[in-house]
């Protein structure tokens, strides 16, 4: 029954003394209560157990001193971002390795990393990936038999970072790259193939237009001819896809000049302009 039904259920009711319509009357005045409640919470495009509790002073201190993407959204935005980052804090586990414990500016920090990528797709918090792997450093893989910096983890349901490396990221927002925003986006392109609750959240010919353009963009960058992106970017779609979004973000104004159709291809992909960021 909906949240309308049962206020005209409630004004038409007759007004009796009968002790049973008075208990029926109040049961009724408390759901509706719970679903408005419970309404307010999906129009904000998901639903949060126990929320919207508002992110405290210290977590929005944290963005507002490390995080210019936050500080460039306008207020009614940074309200959003700020409940997405509440809930994916609140889902994740946040796992440490080679440290004592995983502090509240690394959660708030790599959760509003992930929120920037998502941040196009309200209901989208990558919920395959329940656990966020924390080292201090690069770290040894014993299943590659090499130091890394990053890596996603669909087996194991696992994001895994080094910390230091995620800093370094942000110390120069223009050079293209950035160690947080690579392994979300290997992360939000698996999820688009999982099968779960957010499952092909990306719009297939708009995916297929992408693909294409990167194709083109891949034989370039093979032939020693991108003007754009790193030799890297050609290993494979799974790494043109996460370079890209890296200069989509920290380099926008070069991205969109040399290649307005790819550019503009991701703007529609990720559902946001980082020019225009309103």
């Amino acid at each position: 029954m909906t949240i309308t039904s049962l206020a005209v259920l409630l004004q038409t009711s007759t007004h009796t003394q009968d002790t049973s319509d008075v208990v029926f009357l109040a049961i009724l005045s408390v759901l509706v209560i719970l679903l408005t409640g419970v309404s307010g919470r999906i129009n904000m495009g998901f639903q949060v157990p126990g929320f919207p509790r508002p992110l405290s002073s210290k977590r929005k201190e944290i963005l507002k001193k490390h995080f210019p993407y936050y500080s460039q959204l306008s207020p009614n935005r940074r309200k959003r971002f700020e409940q997405k980052i509440q809930y994916f804090i609140h889902v994740k586990e946040f796992i440490p390795r080679q440290i004592p414990v995983v502090t509240d500016e690394m959660k708030v920090l790599i959760s509003a990393c992930a929120v920037q990528l998502t941040f196009g797709y309200p209901k989208v918090f990558l919920s395959h990936f329940k656990r966020i792997l924390v080292y201090p450093d690069n770290y040894y893989s014993t299943i590659n038999k090499t130091y890394h910096k990053g890596e996603v983890n669909p087996r194991l349901r696992a994001i895994v970072l080094s910390w230091k490396a995620f800093v370094e990221g942000y110390f120069n927002p223009k050079d293209g790259r950035n160690l947080g925003l690579h392994e979300m986006a290997h992360a939000l392109r698996l999820e688009n193939l999982i099968l779960n609750a957010e499952y092909k959240f990306f719009d297939g010919a708009v995916l297929q237009q992408w693909q294409q353009q990167a194709d083109m963009e891949m034989k370039n960058i093979a032939a020693g001819k991108s003007r754009m992106f790193r030799d890297y970017a050609g290993t494979d779609p799974d790494e043109f896809f996460s370079v890209a979004v890296e200069n989509f973000f920290e380099r926008p104004k070069k991205f969109k000049s040399l290649m307005p159709n790819l550019y503009a291809i991701l703007v529609l992909l990720l559902k946001q302009d980082p020019l225009n960021p309103i």
